[in-house]
Formats: C-alpha cells, sequence, structure tokens
C-alpha cells in the first residue's frame, strides 16, 4: 500500500470531515461566484476531475491545489496562522510543564547543596 493510502486511512475521522467540509464549502464559493467547473479549474491551473475531487473532500488532493483554491476566494492568508508556533498551545504547555521540572530540579539541586556545605550533623547526646 503507497504511504499516501496508509497516511489516508489513518486520518482521525474529525480531519476527514473537516477536509469534506472544506472541499463543500470551496463548491459553495464556486458556485455563488457562477464559476463553472471547466473555468475554475483553468483558473486553478487543474483539470476537471482534479477540482471535482477537492470539492468533493478527497484528502488526496495536494496542499498546493487547495491553497489555490483558497487563494481564488481571498481566504489564503489565514494559512500563516494554522500552524504559527506562537499559537501552538500543546508546544507551550510542554514548555511550561518543562520549565517547571526544571526549576523543581534546581530548587533540590540548591537545598542539597546548602545541606552539603552545613556539613555532617554532630548530636551529641
Amino acid at each position: 500500500m503507497p504511504k499516501t493510502a496508509r497516511a489516508i486511512l489513518q486520518m482521525p475521522p474529525a480531519t476527514v470531515a473537516a477536509i469534506e467540509k472544506l472541499g463543500a464549502d470551496l463548491a459553495v464559493a464556486r458556485l455563488r461566484r457562477k464559476e463553472s467547473l471547466k473555468t475554475w479549474a483553468q483558473r486553478m491551473g487543474v483539470s476537471v476531475p482534479t477540482l471535482q475531487r477537492l470539492e468533493a473532500g478527497d484528502p488526496g488532493v495536494g496542499i498546493g491545489i487547495v491553497v489555490t483554491a483558497l487563494w481564488l476566494i481571498q481566504r489564503d492568508g489565514a494559512l500563516a496562522q494554522l500552524a504559527a508556533p506562537e499559537l501552538d498551545q500543546g508546544a507551550i504547555e510542554l514548555d511550561i510543564r518543562q520549565a517547571q521540572a526544571l526549576g523543581r530540579a534546581r530548587a533540590q539541586a540548591a537545598a542539597q547543596s546548602r545541606n552539603t556545605a552545613r556539613g555532617p550533623s554532630t548530636k551529641q547526646g
């Protein structure tokens, strides 16, 4: 099985649904502009069957084709923020957990260093 087919089969259902909705939304955008499949495909530089696959939500359609369709409806500007590091909540939370763990480790090391500097306790009973 080709790698692409395996990746598509492993795609989460919510992702598949989102791609299908995007395709349907792009079809609506084309229809609202009263553009034919043929004209729209020519403007995108793709074949009509490829455009039909895009509008059907086929996850195998290349990202460049999807972006070109978004450009035609002036929605490609949103792409710049989709994976922006400053908006990656999962990575931000990981950074915080790592910083907290480092802080705890440094506090423990400092406490051990203080205890070692004091020397052994000489209790007389």
